[in-house]
């Protein structure tokens, strides 16, 4: 018999299928892609760019603070107008203070030299009716100033915070270091004429009467050639007599004046 046949088995190597790109590496239609997609990559850089641009160029410009700007303009004319207000003052400060070393400017003064009552009655309406005759010493100690004194001056006597009488201050011009002496009649009416005669009754037995005199004078100044707006010369003299006899010199005890200049 014949030998069976044996069966070997056999190895058999079987390689796997190499899988290979369907568009090999290197080929054009891979370079034709990737220059594609840069090419996109591009486009998409550069639109993206563009638009940033054209946002920065249609912005719209910065606007402008009107309200800040006129509060500005405002605040500057202001500090000008005080500047120049500042340095005409002070310029006004220093002709002043030239004028007043040049003249030396010195307040007149005034003294009552005598007094006399007329009158002092009471009328039948029970008002109480007084007529003072007063003679009074204006003295100019300046020695380069003159005064002209206006129309409109006054004088007159009061007893507490009643007026009994007044008068006009005779308008004239006093020059340097001048003094001139005015008559000046006072007369008027008060009410209360009963109350106001008891109380002067009261004080003439005590022998001191106290009055007050009252000076309200408009001036002008002139210094040299030049003649200078109003002013007004105010004086207070406060007076004791020792009667309120009529037709009588009346002894003047005491006198207290001051004076002071309103513009």
């Amino acid at each position: 018999m014949t030998e069976s046949q044996k069966i070997h088995p056999m190895r058999v190597d079987i390689e796997a299928p190499q899988t290979s790109p369907l568009v090999p590496r290197g080929s054009s239609v891979s370079e034709k892609r990737s220059s594609h997609h840069h090419h996109r990559a591009l486009q998409s850089f550069l639109h993206t760019n563009n638009n940033s641009i054209n946002r920065v160029i249609r912005a719209e410009p910065p606007q402008i603070d009107r309200r800040a700007t006129r509060t500005s303009c405002c605040c500057k004319c202001i500090c000008r107008i005080i500047c120049i207000l500042f340095i005409l003052l002070v310029l006004l400060g220093a002709i002043i203070g030239i004028l007043y070393l040049i003249f030396q400017p010195k307040i007149p003064k005034y003294s009552v030299n005598t007094l006399k009552i007329s009158d002092l009655r009471l009328n039948f309406d029970t008002t109480l009716y007084a007529k003072f005759d007063v003679k009074i010493t204006a003295n100019n100690p300046n020695k380069k100033i003159g005064i002209y004194y206006e129309k409109g001056g006054r004088l007159s006597v009061w007893y507490t915070k009643t007026e009994l009488c007044s008068g006009s201050i005779p308008k004239f011009y006093q020059g340097h270091e001048n003094i001139t002496k005015l008559d000046v009649s006072l007369s008027g009416e008060s009410q209360y004429g009963n109350t106001l005669m008891k109380a002067l009754q009261e004080q003439q037995q005590t022998g001191r009467i106290p009055l007050d005199l009252k000076i309200d004078a408009p001036v002008a100044v002139k210094l040299g050639k030049l003649k200078l707006r109003k002013i007004r010369i105010l004086g207070d003299c406060l007076l004791v007599v020792d009667s309120l006899s009529t037709n009588n010199l009346i002894s003047i005890k005491a006198s207290n004046c001051k004076f002071r200049i309103k513009l």
